[in-house]
This record gives structure tokens, C-alpha cells and sequence, in this order.
């Protein structure tokens, strides 16, 4: 080999690197790790019962105090350059989600929203409806929601409307990008304008949620934008308060100052008459004989019709009013808090113009944050200044320039707000008035009431003023922190979560650890059984190719995953074949009587086992790029590792494993490349491969058949969430249940009216633990259906869990939970059909990547067709095994997007095995010219199957480590990669090959083969 020299220097820097790179991640570990012991030194944890919420947060907070002493007073010191701990915290290697717990979630920002606010909330009947038919057109479309919604209001617009119309986008705020007269803009020039601005919304909400973040404190958080859409991801690994998280994030932070209105008289009155106009509408219509009988109101008395057994009251009959004649500071009466959806959806019914008198217009409802111990909640009339149709807040909260947590006179937490100079003089005017009128200021964010005080002591100067309501600590901290990011442009919505407790975590590090050790133990072994001290040596290259797998992606930032793990391990077993090509090769060529350099030098060449040691590689770098582009999270984790793991162990296959073997052979020793049991293991194989395809055709053609049935007729396919939408929730009980049992307590509690709810529960691991997967309220968002969820969850559980777990405690994300929701996901049907499509994307692609390199490399349509004919056969093999299965086998096993990435992987073995079986008879045609076609494929399919069995037992073993000790969550993905691998091992050699060979012309099979291998 030449350039030894260079070889040894790059592979001696590479090391150095990589060794460099992964100390900062033990480093951090061991901080830690001494941080954790020192916090639990400071607040032990009970030796008897439950450890209490109080207690884990005081040690997170000693251990974040004693991480930000090392972090200020105790550089971490190499001798040549030193380094603080957040400086070596970010040159870590990540750990991801599932391994390090915490929340993923992909948020849309509602362009809807956006756009209705370019357009000043304009009631222009074609843009409403064209907004209306833009989500329509978004349930099946892949473009961006303004480009349904341009689409919809040309398809909807009468004639001569254009979006530079006044009552649409000619707004003050766009008027000077519009820069023309009002409705001669053309279209695609408002169109334009109007890209340019949703797209500046988003990033703005980018930036927003970013500030949110940091001021949170997650360390390594990842927020990233998802193409040209409203999407943005959020990935915290780490984050342990998940409740709280998901409201930081889908808080808007609108904050508004509005006047009370203090007539409860009238506004009472106004309520009782709305309660008899919402009476005439059909749901409330009542055919029992009716009397009329006086309402008291407190101190207004009103006529209603009474039944004579129940008094039908839509509105009224929800609230308790407040007393009339005093100062209720704006609180016009009292709901419970289950009833505010109800009671806004009523309130906002247009049927109630009719009775609304003129001197109220600009009155607005909105309920407070309390819920007192009946579970009510405040309902406030807030008095606003009048702006076309709608009644607008006094001030807004835009004028605030800081924010921060304090404490009140009271002692109680709240939140101190500091405005601008502009902002200064609003509030003096402002509260000035309020004092006049003896009045109060309701100070409301997001719709909700938190405070509203009197002014008593005249007008506010300075612009200082604070938000009291009853808060945690936390509470004030998050609302202190998103005043100050500022507001979001548009409500977000959480469309996809993935929430991974710490415990869990830690379980997939253990379990993951376990098989990669295991897996890679077993290959070492069996390398150096198989082939000697040449097995020795591809060890020590397998093992240097690890270290710079880990490097490079502790160097490039990549975060590693559960699946990321399984990818290094599947790594290690594929990448034992370029080791296991380049010793047979030398094997084969000893065989025929050539010296030991002779056969390794012819070996190492391209004319030997390079050529099929780089086709087989690339086709599978290929399906692993694929991967890369169209997964997300976990999934790109596992093609991530994949690709990486393909770069290195080529380096170290190549030339490591070389640098050994010339290293060796130089002292003039001899290195046999097998041991006594294997040396003749395989040897002169004569097996007719092609007079037993047709058998393979019909055993195969059956299989496919009975699948196909299933699938479409049987047990059909269990699709996961991701396909599907809904919520999965992880939970683990102290005891074993039956998941019978629970879904049976389950469904008396998921109840949704007339809508049929989805429940499957199923047991997940071991026998304490369930998944529990739901449709329930699927389409609704926010994060009170969340909680409404969650609580439905635990209340139909509570007869399975301790007495002592309350809500709080089964949701939360303690680091030793062991009892509770460990992991939840939720993804809503709209990303859902996305995540589908792209996975069907994701796999077509790969299949026409691989159908045109093959093509560009074989110069044969059959060779192709045959490659892909035989990867269409393992996938649907897979896809029927699946669900044949899914009922009666102890895992789950799920079509969701892990699935994708083990069919995707699949693929790529399946072609690494073709190709090489094709790369051996091209090499074949061209030395022996005169034999018959179907001897030359027999004589390659013979020559290959010592490598093809080698390495195929070799994946299998190392798979099989996986499935067994790697953990719950991955068991489904290797039982599809083990069915891939025996699948595709035997469809190249009774498929793929034998179909090029059926629709080859058998007097023209040199044609072609030649160039291409002159061209290669």
C-alpha cells in the first residue's frame, strides 16, 4: 500500500481528535455526577415512602448552585487550554430525548392568524371563507397554508376583488409595501408582500421561543424552523417540568390593560335577554307546557319562562350573579370552570347583536385565572374603546420593557413590569381616568383575567406596575420570562410531543449500553474464531472505527438516540463485511495457488474486493441519506450514526485493517486467514441456484400472497400514532394489571358524545407496564385538552395506582419515577397524514436512487430490475409478517416511523448482498467469456456465499443482542431488521438474481457488461 506514512498520520490524528473530543463528554459526566451527590448530601431523600415534590426541587436547586460555582471558580484545565464548564458542556456529546429524558415538540404558528392580522381582522366575507377553504385545502395539500389560502380566494373572489382591497390587505401597516394606489395592486405583487411578511411572523416566533427557552434554563436546547411553514421543533432534552413547558411554549403573551365595567345591573339584564333570545334556537326548544315565573338576580328580578319541572336557562342557568349596587371590580358573576367553553361559545353565538344595547358594544367577557374550591372561576366584563366591530383594549402589553419576579405586600409572588416612555404616559392617562370613574383596570393576557385592582391613590407616573394572582413562584418566574421575550405573532398549537421521563432515560442508557457491549463482544470473538489473526486485526480496526464513530458525533453536535445506538451496533455488524469481502478474497486468490502478498495486494485492488466493497456501501449510504432527509428526530438520530458508521468503517476496513496486515506480513509471518475449524468452511460450493428459483418463486409468491390478504383483508396493519394521530401514554404500576381490566375502567371515562373513541391498551414490556393509545379529542389542541387528557387518565386509573399518587405526582417527571406516565406522545392528524406521506416519500425515493446506480454501474436495465424486484419482495415479506403478527407476539409492533427507518435499512442490506453477488459475476463474464450464462451465475451466487452467510450471521447475532437486551422501545424496529435480514439475504440469491437472469437475453449477456466495467 502506498502512502503508509500519510495513512498513519491521518488515522494517529483521527484518534487524537476523537479522544480530544469525547474527554469533554466524561468531564461533564463526573461533574455531574459529583453535583448530584452533593445535592442529595444537602437534601437526603426519605429512606421510607414517596419523595415529595418540595424535597426534588430544593436538590435540583442545590445542584444547579453547586454546577454554577464549578462553572464560575473551577476551569477544567488540559494543560494547554482550559475551558469552564458550560464551555465543556457544549462540546459534549449529546445525549437525545429518549436517552436523557425530556419534551420534543413540533408547534404550528397559525399563519390563519397571521394572515387575519395583516388584514386587520377584517370581516371581508370572500377572505373569511377563503381562510375557511386554505384549512380545507391544508388536509391534503403540500403546500404552505398561504399558498392554499391564495389559492382559495381566487377560486372564491367575485369579480373585480382584489387582496389590495381596502377591507382586505391595504392596511396602514401595509400600505407602505404596497406602495400603490389601493386596489390596482396587482395580486402577485400583494401576494409577494404577503410571503415576505408571514415568513418574517414565523421567524419572529422563532425568535421569541428561543428567548423563552434560555431564560428557562434547559441546557442544549435544539429550536429549529421545518422548511417554509408555520412548523418550528423545540427539543429539550434534560427538561423535567413538562406541564409547564408545554405552556411556556403555546402562551402567546397578549397582554391587554382593559377598564371593568362595574354595572352589574345592566350588564345582568343584558344576559337574562340573551338568555331568552338563545332560547329560539332549535337545541334549547322544549315542548312541555311552560309558566312564567320571576329569575331573581340578585337585586334585579327578570321574567323567564319556567317548565313545570325544570327551568331551562342556557346562560343564566350556568352562573351565579353577583350582587347588584356594589362594586363587584368588574366580576359580573361566577361559572364553573368546566362550563367557560360552553359559556364563550353562547356568548359569541351572532343571534345576540339583536339584543345587545348600543352602550355596551365595546364590552368584551373573559374569565379569571382562580379556581376557587368549588371549582369555580370569575367572570369579568372588561370595558374597551371601540374600533370598527370590535371593542379593543384600553393599552397594550407592547409598552412593557422588563419584567420580573417579586413579591407583593402580601408576601405572595407576582410579577413587576417596567414600561416604555410612551407606555409611561398611557398608564398615568389611564389610570388617572380609573381613579375619576372609581373605577378597575382587569390586566389580561392570553384572554384571561389575572388581576384587576382599583387605582386609589390617583394617576400612576413611571410606567411601573406589577400582575398579582395567586401564583407559585414558578408561575410568576414563566410569566415574568415570556413578557419579557415579548409576544408570540400568533397562537401556537403543539401538532406533534414527545415527552420521555428522566428514569426512562436512564433505563435506555443501561439497556442500550448492554447490547452495544454485548453485540460488539460477540462479533470480536466471532471474528477472530472465523479467520485467525487476520480476525484479530479487523477487531482492532472495528474497535478504532467506534472511537471515531463517537467522535464525529460528539465534533459535528449530532445528538444520540436509543435508535442512534442501534444504528452504531448495526454498524458494527455491517461493517465486519467490507473486512469479511477483502479476507475472502485473499482466501480465494491463496486457493489458486498465489502467494500472500500476490492475494492480498489483489485483495486490497479494484479489480478484487474493492469494487463490491464500495457498491455495496454506497447503495446503503444511499437509503441511509434518504433517511437522513426525510426522518425526523429519533429516526434521523439512527441514519445519522448509519452514515457516519459507512464513512468510518471504510477508512478503517481499507487501511487500518491493511496498515495491521502489511504491519505483520513485513516480519515475514504467515497469516492464513482462517483457523483449523474454518479453513475449508464453504470451500468448492457447487449448489444450483438457478434450477431451484422457480421453487423460490412460488414459496415466495405465497408468502407474499397470504401477507397481502392480511393486510388488506386479516389484521390489516397496526398503525401508530405517528400514521394515525392520537395520544400514547408509557405507564408503569407497582403491580401487574390487566390490560383488559384497565381498558375496561378506561372507557368509562373516554367518553366524547356521539364520537366513537379509539382505546387500545396493551402491555409494553414487562407485565406492570401498559401503553395506552387514544383518538380521544384527536383534531383539539391546547394544552387544557392535554390536561383534560391526562386527567381522564388518571382518574381511570387511580384504582391501579398508590393511594398516595395524586395527579400532579402521575404526570410529573420526577428522575426516580417509577410509577406514573414515564413517556407520552401525541401527534395530531394533520402532521400525521405528513409524517405518512413522507415515509412513503422516503421509501420510493430510495428505491429509484438505487434502480438508476445500479443501472449507472451494471449498464443493464435487469440488473436493476432485479435488485429492486427482490427489495419490493422483502419489503412486503416485512410489511406481512407484521400483520400476521401484531396480535399475538409480547412486543409492539407498530407501522410508525421507526418501522420506516428499519424498511429503509432493510432495503440497504438487501442491495449491499445483491450488489455484491452482481459485482462477482460481472467480474465473472469478463474472465470466462466462454461459459454459458447460467454457470457464471451459479459459479458467483458459490463464490459469494461464504461471505453472504458470514456476514449475514454476523448482522443476526449482533440484532438479535439488540432485540434481546436493548430495550422495549426498539424491539418492534429489530424484529422488522432481523425479519429484513433473513429475508434479504435469501432474496439475493433467489430473487434478485435469478429474475436478471429470467429477463436477460441469453445470446447478448456480454453486451453491456464490458463497457461498463471499462467505464466503472
Amino acid at each position: 500500500m502506498q502512502n503508509k506514512g500519510l495513512v498513519k498520520l491521518f488515522a494517529i490524528l483521527f484518534g487524537l481528535v476523537s479522544i480530544y473530543q469525547l474527554s469533554f463528554t466524561f468531564i461533564t459526566n463526573k461533574i455531574e455526577t459529583d453535583a448530584k451527590t452533593y445535592a442529595v448530601s444537602q437534601v437526603p431523600k426519605p429512606t421510607e415512602g414517596a419523595d415529595t415534590k418540595e424535597n426534588a426541587d430544593a436538590r435540583s436547586l442545590v445542584e444547579k448552585t453547586y454546577l454554577d460555582s464549578i462553572n464560575r471558580n473551577e476551569p477544567i484545565n488540559f494543560g494547554f487550554t482550559k475551558f469552564t464548564y458550560d464551555e465543556a458542556k457544549e462540546k459534549e456529546l449529546n445525549k437525545g430525548l429518549d436517552l436523557k429524558g425530556g419534551i420534543n415538540v413540533i408547534l404550528q404558528i397559525s399563519v390563519r392568524d397571521i394572515l387575519s392580522g395583516l388584514a386587520n381582522k377584517t370581516e371581508n366575507e370572500t377572505f373569511n371563507k377563503a381562510l375557511d377553504r386554505a384549512d380545507e385545502l391544508q388536509k391534503d395539500a403540500q403546500e404552505d397554508y398561504v399558498e392554499s389560502f391564495f389559492r382559495a380566494f381566487d377560486e372564491l373572489k367575485p369579480e373585480g376583488l382584489k387582496l389590495a382591497d381596502p377591507s382586505i390587505f391595504y392596511t396602514a401597516s401595509l400600505q407602505e409595501e404596497l406602495k400603490k394606489e389601493t386596489f390596482n395592486t396587482p395580486d402577485d405583487v400583494v401576494q409577494n408582500v404577503i410571503r415576505r411578511k408571514v415568513d418574517q411572523s414565523v421567524v419572529s416566533a422563532k425568535e421569541v421561543l428561543n428567548k423563552r427557552i434560555d431564560q428557562f434554563g434547559v441546557t442544549q436546547p435544539n429550536i429549529q424552523r421545518l422548511g417554509t411553514s408555520g412548523r418550528i421543533l423545540i427539543e429539550l432534552p434534560g427538561a423535567k417540568d413538562v406541564i409547564r413547558i408545554e405552556k411556556l411554549l403555546q402562551t402567546t403573551a397578549e397582554l391587554e390593560f382593559w377598564k371593568t365595567n362595574n354595572n352589574t345591573a345592566e350588564l345582568l339584564s343584558y344576559l337574562a335577554a340573551a338568555d331568552a333570545k338563545l332560547k329560539e334556537l332549535p337545541e334549547f326548544a322544549v315542548e312541555k307546557e311552560k309558566d312564567t315565573t320571576d329569575v331573581d338576580l340578585g337585586d334585579l328580578t327578570t321574567s323567564t319562562e319556567q317548565d313545570s319541572i325544570d327551568v331551562i336557562r342556557p346562560l343564566l342557568g350556568k352562573m351565579i350573579p353577583s350582587r347588584v349596587g356594589v362594586n363587584n371590580g368588574g366580576v359580573v358573576a361566577s361559572i364553573k370552570e368546566d362550563d367557560k367553553a360552553e359559556i364563550t361559545k353562547l356568548l359569541a353565538n351572532p343571534i345576540l347583536k339583536q339584543v345587545l344595547p348600543a352602550n355596551l358594544r365595546n364590552v368584551r367577557f373573559a374569565f379569571g385565572k382562580e379556581v376557587d374550591a368549588n371549582g369555580r372561576i370569575q367572570m369579568y366584563a372588561l370595558s374597551g374603546k371601540r374600533k370598527g366591530r370590535e371593542a379593543t383594549p384600553q393599552m397594550k402589553g407592547d409598552v412593557v420593557d422588563a419584567a420580573s419576579q417579586s413579591y407583593g405586600n402580601d408576601n405572595k409572588p407576582n410579577v413587576n413590569m417596567q414600561m416604555n416612555g410612551i407606555g409611561a404616559k398611557q398608564w398615568e392617562k389611564l389610570t388617572g381616568e380609573v381613579h375619576e370613574e372609581n373605577g378597575n383596570i382587569a390586566v389580561v393576557l392570553d384572554n384571561i383575567v389575572y388581576s384587576a385592582p382599583s387605582v386609589t391613590r390617583g394617576a400612576i407616573s413611571g410606567g411601573n406596575t406589577e400582575i398579582s394572582g395567586n401564583f407559585t413562584i414558578a408561575e410568576a418566574q414563566d410569566l415574568a420570562n415570556v413578557l419579557r421575550a415579548g409576544k408570540l405573532p400568533a397562537k401556537a398549537e403543539i401538532l406533534q410531543s414527545e415527552v420521555v421521563g428522566p428514569s426512562l432515560g436512564q433505563e435506555a442508557i443501561n439497556s442500550g449500553l448492554m447490547s452495544f457491549l454485548i453485540a460488539l463482544a460477540l462479533v470480536l470473538v466471532w471474528m477472530v474464531f472465523y479467520y485467525g489473526r487476520a480476525g484479530l486485526f479487523a477487531d482492532v480496526a472495528l474497535a478504532f472505527n467506534i472511537l471515531l464513530i463517537f467522535g464525529v458525533l460528539a465534533n459535528l453536535g449530532a445528538v444520540l438516540t436509543l435508535p442512534g445506538i442501534a444504528g452504531i451496533v448495526l454498524t458494527i455488524g455491517m461493517s465486519v463485511d467490507a473486512n469479511v469481502l477483502l479476507f475472502e478474497r485473499v482466501r480465494e486468490e491463496l486457493a489458486k495457488g498465489k502467494s500472500l502478498q500476490e492475494s492480498i495486494n489483489h485483495a486490497f485492488s479494484w479489480k478484487g474486493a474493492m469494487s463490491s466493497i464500495f457498491d455495496a456501501n454506497i447503495t446503503t449510504g444511499l437509503t441511509a441519506l434518504i433517511l437522513f432527509l426525510f426522518g425526523t428526530g429519533p429516526i434521523k438520530g439512527f441514519a445519522t450514526t448509519l452514515l457516519i458508521g459507512i464513512a468510518t468503517s471504510l477508512f478503517t476496513a481499507i487501511f487500518i485493517t491493511r496498515l495491521l496486515i502489511d504491519w505483520y506480513t513485513a516480519k515475514g509471518k504467515i497469516l492464513a486467514f482462517s483457523t483449523g475449524v474454518t479453513k475449508n468452511l464453504f470451500r468448492n460450493m457447487n449448489i444450483e441456484f438457478l434450477k431451484k428459483r422457480k421453487i423460490a418463486y412460488i414459496v415466495s409468491g405465497v408468502i407474499i400472497a397470504i401477507g397481502l390478504w392480511s393486510i388488506t383483508l386479516g389484521n390489516k396493519l397496526n398503525q401508530g400514532v405517528d400514521f394515525v394521530g392520537g395520544r400514547s401514554y408509557q405507564v408503569r404500576f407497582e403491580k401487574t394489571v390487566s390490560p383488559q381490566d384497565v381498558k375496561a375502567s378506561l372507557q368509562n371515562v373516554f367518553v366524547d358524545g356521539e364520537n366513537a373513541v379509539s382505546l387500545e391498551v396493551k402491555t409494553f414490556g414487562d407485565d406492570n407496564q401498559l401503553k395506552i393509545t387514544t383518538n380521544y379529542k384527536v383534531n383539539e389542541t391546547g394544552t387544557d385538552i392535554d390536561d383534560e387528557i391526562k386527567n381522564k387518565l388518571h382518574q381511570g386509573l387511580a384504582s391501579y395506582l398508590p393511594a398516595a399518587m395524586d395527579y400532579e405526582k402521575f404526570v410529573d417527571g420526577a428522575e426516580d419515577k417509577a410509577v406514573g406516565i414515564m413517556k407520552s406522545i401525541k401527534v395530531g392528524p394533520t402532521i400525521a397524514d405528513d409524517i405518512k406521506k413522507a415515509s412513503f416519500w422516503a421509501v420510493l425515493g430510495s428505491l429509484v436512487v438505487v434502480f438508476l446506480y445500479i443501472l449507472l454501474r451494471f449498464r443493464r436495465w435487469q440488473f436493476s430490475l432485479g435488485a429492486v424486484a427482490a427489495v419490493f419482495h422483502d419489503v412486503l415479506i416485512v410489511l406481512g409478517i407484521f400483520s400476521l403478527a401484531w396480535k399475538y407476539l409480547p412486543f409492539t409492533m407498530e407501522i410508525n416511523q421507526a418501522f420506516i427507518a428499519a424498511i429503509l435499512t432493510v432495503i440497504g442490506y438487501s442491495l449491499n448482498d445483491t450488489v455484491v453477488v452482481f459485482d462477482r459475476i460481472r467480474e465473472f463474464m469478463n474472465e470466462n467469456a466462454n461459459w454459458k450464462f447460467s454457470k457464471v451465475v451459479n459459479a458467483a451466487l458459490n463464490s459469494t456465499l461464504s461471505r453472504t452467510l458470514n456476514t449475514s450471521l454476523t448482522t443476526l447475532v449482533v440484532l438479535l443482542a439488540i432485540f434481546i437486551f436493548g430495550g422495549e422501545s426498539i424491539r418492534g424496529f429489530m424484529f422488522a431488521l432481523i425479519i429484513g435480514v433473513i429475508v434479504g439475504t435469501y432474496s439475493s440469491m433467489f430473487i434478485a438474481t435469478p429474475i436478471m437472469y429470467d429477463t436477460i437475453k441469453k445470446g447478448d449477456v456480454n453486451k453491456g457488461l464490458e463497457e461498463g466495467e471499462a467505464k466503472a
